[in-house]
């Protein structure tokens, strides 16, 4: 999975669209214990998460690819397809 559009929301939630236009929910708080993810707790620093395409990350050096989100995201629908201009 590439992904193409990335949102931070509330509760520690990103909200991604996959480059195969699926649409989906990350819950990044099961790794708010781990000492990488502490900086992520305060929801300005949640919200600086970066999109690299095959995986996200923070300016607190925290990551996570898209094979990690992609096994453990919720899909919640699906892109319309894009119609070339």
């Amino acid at each position: 999975m590439r992904i193409a559009q990335l949102r931070p929301e509330s509760n520690c939630i990103l909200s991604i669209i996959a480059d195969d236009g699926r649409i989906g929910k990350f819950d990044v708080s099961p790794y708010l214990e781990y000492e990488a993810f502490e900086g992520l707790r305060d929801s300005a620093e949640f919200a600086k998460v970066v999109n690299g395409g095959y995986f996200v990350e923070w300016e607190c050096g925290a990551d996570l690819s898209a094979d990690t989100i992609e096994a453990r995201w919720q899909v919640v629908g699906r892109a319309a397809p894009q119609t070339p201009t």
